[in-house]
């Protein structure tokens, strides 16, 4: 099984939450896991998808996918490892 599609670590649902909540509570959980372990983030606001990739790159996590699900509203999907 990829780690792509392993079971995550830890679920953060942030649906409903917009810039920077998101952001802000991704770092807040990714602290809650072990290093290596994977997060899953869930966010309706749009502006998470650059703001999740600049966050990862920034604080040397890994982005490990990133999807959207059609819908109303629109739910985006990220799935981050801790690196540190």
């Amino acid at each position: 099984m990829a780690i792509s599609e392993a079971k995550p670590a830890k679920l953060l649902d942030t649906k409903g939450l917009l810039c920077p909540a998101p952001v802000i509570k991704t770092s807040q959980a990714v602290k809650q896991i072990e290093v290596g372990e994977v997060l899953e983030v869930v966010a309706t606001d749009p502006g998470s998808k650059p703001d999740l990739t600049s966050w990862a790159r920034m604080t040397g996590n890994e982005l490990i996918s990133m999807s959207e699900d059609q819908g109303a509203p629109k739910v985006y999907k990220f799935r981050i490892r801790r690196m540190k």
